[in-house]
């Protein structure tokens, strides 16, 4: 065997590219081997038409703000998704300075992001929540309002035969994006190839074993030919979606102990009518029907993959045990264990109307599905939108002391006690949040090297161990500025901020 590279990363998506790109700045000296099982980069979770690709910061999805029993808005969610979303931004605008990203425009652009509600209840749920946010310094520039000539102002499409008896109230702020993953992914994995990293294509990680050395063992096979690969590797990030619990099993870790998945899939309506696409520039999400996942909260968006403009709406969920969308059909029966079968059972009994919700969306007809853009896009006609798969979401399932089992919505790092070997377990915000995930993959396997590290991370990060929300002019200042290097929409200033 040769000798050892310092870093193994399992999987070709925005996190293994931004794990490198990060280690990359903090060690240049370490070898660093990204394999990858297809033939291209980001096509499972990172791809553009895979995910929302909205930027998540909680300007406008309505999930991170539940109601309270009081009838207050609990925005705490809300506030961590921008939280983490901000460092993202943050990091991506040193890349850009420092000549590691090209020009911002192939991955990120500005787009209004709005929350669009009708009926009375739901028009007051979202002006109370209006009312919770508008003067927080990180939604700084939320504009509300139930005017229909305002909201036909900020969106024409959605405004167009709509029933001008029913209550309608809309939220927009200006600073929100639009963000291609896929390009962002590639971009940043280019620059760990040309800064010196082994980028392997079309190679299927398949093991993951403890060596007597006490390395990893990283084997498998490329997908061309069969041919085996195997190398030792001093940490190990998995990075592969929803195989990420699968190779975590297989290094047999004590930590992964109680995990399971449960597989969510889903489709798209997109179209590429220049007309159509003309008269809706924004992102605007909407309430999940009763018993949806968070997951499904329907939202119309306005997309930008290879400099092309696009509408997508959705989505539709569904189920299929596959964990990846090249999966195998197998893949959630062979992740059972006897440490997670009681969590997963204690789960399915208990998320019995969000399986039923899942069985009625797959068993939904094309005519049921498109009323459902036509409750945001009254004048909708089916020639013009097409269906898109969309990627698989594994929602972690793991043990819990009350219940037993649950689900959970949300990624988690999973990662060995010795700090080797990790992973990433989850789904939404996701990608949006690479950048802090990483953050405190960094704090959680290399201890013992943060603090020698914090001054580099604070240049890439300025806000790195600290809360945007506690310092209002810290916030704006650093909103600003970092909108400025990416070309995107900038906050404005308000002397209402308060401290969160």
């Amino acid at each position: 065997m040769d000798e050892p590279v310092d870093v193994a990363l399992v999987g070709g998506g925005i996190m293994s590219a931004t794990l490198g790109v990060l280690l990359q700045q903090l060690e240049p000296t370490w070898r660093i081997r990204v394999v990858e099982r297809l033939e291209n980069l980001a096509e499972e979770s990172s791809g553009p038409w895979n995910n929302a690709g909205t930027g998540h910061s909680a300007l406008c999805e309505l999930n991170y703000t539940p109601e309270r029993p009081d009838g207050s808005i609990d925005i705490a969610q809300a506030v961590k998704v921008n939280e983490q979303f901000q460092v993202s931004r943050q990091l991506w605008s040193f890349l850009v300075q420092s000549g590691r990203l090209p020009d911002p425009a192939s991955f990120i652009n500005p787009t209004p992001h709005l929350s669009f509600v009708w009926g009375d209840d739901n028009v007051d749920y979202l002006r109370r929540r209006y009312e919770a946010l508008v003067d927080h310094p990180l939604f700084a520039g939320m504009e509300y309002s139930e005017d229909p000539e305002v909201i036909a102002g900020w969106t024409p499409l959605m405004m167009a035969d709509r029933d001008p008896a029913q209550p309608i109230a809309a939220t927009r702020i200006d600073s929100g994006t639009d963000v291609d993953f896929g390009s962002l992914t590639r971009e940043l994995t280019l620059s760990l190839h040309e800064h010196g990293a082994t980028v392997e294509l079309g190679s299927e990680v398949r093991s993951v074993k403890r060596t007597d050395a006490g390395h990893w063992r990283v084997s498998g096979k490329r997908v061309a030919g069969g041919e085996s690969f195997s190398f030792d590797a001093r940490f190990v990030f998995v990075g592969a979606g929803g195989y990420a619990l699968r190779l975590l099993q297989k290094a047999k870790i004590d930590e992964i102990k109680g995990y399971g998945g449960f597989p969510v899939s889903g489709e798209f309506l997109r179209t590429t009518n220049p007309e159509v696409v003309a008269r809706h520039q924004a992102k605007v999400y909407g309430k999940a029907a009763v018993g949806a996942p968070p997951m499904s909260v329907p939202h119309l968006d306005t997309r930008i993959v290879g400099g092309e403009r696009s509408l997508m709406f959705g989505p539709y969920a569904g189920f299929s045990p596959r964990f990846l969308k090249t999966g195998s059909l197998f893949d959630l029966f062979t992740s059972i264990r006897w440490h997670n079968l009681l969590p997963m059972l204690q789960v399915g009994l208990r998320n019995i109307p969000l399986t039923w919700y899942l069985i009625t969306q797959v068993l939904a007809r094309k005519s049921t599905k498109f009323a459902e853009l036509r409750s945001f896009v009254p004048d909708a006609d089916p020639a013009d939108w097409e269906k898109v798969v969309a990627g698989q979401r594994v929602q972690v399932i793991k043990k819990d002391p009350e219940k037993g089992g649950i689900l959970q919505f949300g990624t988690e790092v999973i990662a060995a006690g010795d700090g080797t070997i990790a992973g990433l377990l989850g789904a939404s915000p996701g990608a949006s949040t690479a950048a802090p995930i990483m953050l405190s993959l960094l704090e959680r396997c290399w201890p013992d090297r943060v603090e020698g590290w914090r001054p580099q991370l604070q240049e890439m990060v300025p806000s790195y161990g600290t809360q945007l929300a506690d310092d209002p002019a810290v916030a704006w200042a650093t909103m600003t500025r970092t909108a400025e290097t990416l070309g995107i929409e900038a906050p404005p200033r308000d002397d209402r901020v308060r401290v969160a």
